[in-house]
């Protein structure tokens, strides 16, 4: 009689685990399957990046505090997304966008752009200035994708790989500007140096309000289901810690002090374990 082997049952609760924690609960969720016609090489820097759960995770959360300071992006989460029951809900539908369009059938990966875009065109109205909004602005969108590429890649090095080579950091933005063209936004980086002067460029549109502090300090306090309480602790510090100096001052976010290396130690060895469970290199 074969006995279980420990390391394996180990192995197949820690996946469970993270299956729940990106499926509303649900540990015996499917994974989405990966495409050999997807939009990218296996591989590839975007691949590689986007397949990093506690990289993604750190760098989704500083993405969307950057976000948030754009105020039609943030109008647009306040007017039609219920983000306070929901917030879980949004969390697994991006990372879902990301998994279809990174690793996905082609055919897939369209359709789900497809879809981003069909909602997006409906997503629009008014700042409390009186000034209209539209979640198709090629502007608002560019500025959506340089905080989500800038925010995913330096996750990425951050919790994993802090000595990835500048030539696969620019192949990243110019694999990930495909997704951003189809989605509408512009200007686009396609390298390190393009999202550098972009990043500047459109920091000119941010404002500090308190609506945006309160969305911060609601993403800061969310905890998903399945997630053990001090790695999501960890990964919120490791998130604040990233963002410019600029970005926390307007959010009301104070750099982590004391817990700052235990927090990067946890994450660096969830991602670690993770790899493993995942039988990712």
């Amino acid at each position: 009689m074969n006995r279980p082997d420990p390391l394996e049952f180990l192995r197949q609760r820690i996946v469970g685990t993270v299956r729940a924690t990106f499926n509303e609960g649900d540990a015996k969720a499917q994974p989405r399957p990966v495409s050999e016609d997807a939009l990218f090489e296996k591989d590839s820097p975007i691949r590689m990046v986007h397949a990093d759960i506690v990289g993604m995770m750190v760098g989704g959360i500083r993405g969307l505090f950057l976000q948030m300071l754009h105020p039609h992006a943030l109008q647009g989460v306040l007017d039609y997304s219920n983000f306070r029951s929901d917030m879980h809900g949004r969390l697994a539908r991006t990372a879902h966008f990301i998994t279809d369009t990174t690793f996905g059938d082609r055919e897939v990966a369209m359709q789900s752009i497809e879809r981003v875009n069909r909602i997006h065109r409906h997503v629009k109205g008014t700042l409390p200035d009186g000034s209209p909004y539209s979640a198709i602005d090629p502007r608002t969108l560019a500025w959506v994708h340089v905080a989500e590429a800038t925010s995913f890649l330096a996750g990425y090095m951050r919790v994993t790989r802090p000595d990835m080579p500048g030539r696969e950091q620019d192949e990243y933005y110019r694999q990930f500007a495909a997704v951003a063209e189809a989605l509408g936004a512009d200007p686009i980086p396609t390298n390190r140096r393009e999202a550098e002067a972009i990043f500047r460029e459109l920091r000119e549109d941010l404002r500090t309000s308190p609506q945006a502090r309160e969305v911060a300090q609601f993403v800061v306090s969310i905890k998903p289901e399945g997630a053990p309480p001090a790695l999501q602790k960890a990964i919120v510090s490791e998130s604040v810690a990233l963002l410019p100096p600029f970005a926390r001052s307007m959010l009301g976010l104070k750099r982590p002090a004391l817990g700052a290396l235990s927090a990067r130690a946890m994450t660096w060895g969830t991602a670690k374990t993770l790899r493993w469970a995942f039988r990712q290199s």
